[in-house]
């Protein structure tokens, strides 16, 4: 599993952000599910092909005891762009923790299963399969016979403003970013605080594939003493994109420093500084 897909899975992971998925797009906002109440599901789901043993795992994965009722393992994958065989994934990871109920002799009682696939493409609507039938042609004569299976596709982007506010967890940052994205506005981070700055950061860098985020957490809100909130975050990432853009103004020779000191509206010591970092051209 590459860096990339660890990252996106470290907030995700944590039990009151799962909880907190889980409650709003699953049960409208209701605290049904309690952080208290979930643990990983540790035992990695395995098959062999090719006379090898493979292991096959969704992105996240935990176990839901609600008392001695019901208990359920729900996951999470996660999806950046659209996969037309995603509902193939969907039921061989839910048809292997089928098995390995059917393989777990200790098991006193049978659970369901269910899968989240979020997806936080933000430029077009999910039009992949959601469904077995869209994956490929079933006949008419073939259709009372083949079984058809449904998956569950959260478009994150596309969650209204009252179902981003339901957000109670750290996720709300992440919902709140795609949905100004896919509105084409610019991001307004609030004052509110994050209860998990490092893992969330990792997440954005993963979803957006822009460094500025976890760099901005390293080298400016690391050593942050108190609450740490979004605007700390976006402010690194905003004060990174300026230096990039005063450093080629001062390299390109577009006019003096005072001049682009009132166009970014900055001190002029401050231009100094950067221009102090600039190499000399000969």
């Amino acid at each position: 599993m590459g860096e990339k897909d660890i990252a996106e899975k470290h907030l995700e992971a944590l039990n009151d952000v799962f909880a907190d998925i889980v409650n709003v797009l699953l049960f409208k906002g209701q605290r049904l599910m309690k952080e208290n109440e979930l643990e990983a599901d540790t035992k990695d789901s395995q098959f062999k092909t090719d006379g090898q043993l493979h292991e096959q795992e969704r992105d996240v994965s935990k176990l839901w005891k609600n008392g001695e009722v019901r208990i359920s393992i729900l996951g999470f994958e996660n999806q950046t762009v659209q996969d037309y065989k995603m509902p193939l994934r969907v039921i061989s990871y839910d048809g292997a923790s089928y098995k390995k109920q059917l393989l777990d002799k200790d098991l006193q009682k049978n659970y369901p299963v269910a899968t989240l696939v979020l997806y936080f493409g933000y430029k077009e609507r999910w039009t992949a399969p959601k469904n077995l039938y869209n994956c490929f042609y079933v006949t008419e004569e073939l259709k009372p016979f083949v079984n058809d299976y449904k998956i569950n596709v959260f478009e994150i982007a596309w969650l209204d403003e009252e179902t981003v506010n339901m957000f109670q967890s750290d996720f709300k940052f992440v919902a709140q970013y795609f949905r100004a994205k896919r509105l084409n506005n610019s991001y307004v981070p609030t004052d509110e605080e994050i209860k998990h700055a490092d893992e969330l950061s990792k997440m954005f860098t993963a979803l957006t594939g822009d460094k500025y985020f976890e760099k901005a957490y390293n080298e400016t809100i690391l050593n942050k003493r108190g609450g740490i909130t979004m605007c700390d975050i976006v402010q690194g990432f905003v004060n990174e994109g300026k230096e990039e853009i005063i450093r080629n103004l001062i390299e390109s020779k577009a006019g003096t420093l005072e001049q682009i000191a009132a166009w970014v509206k900055l001190p002029v010591e401050e231009i100094k500084k950067i221009a102090a970092k600039v190499p000399v051209q000969a």
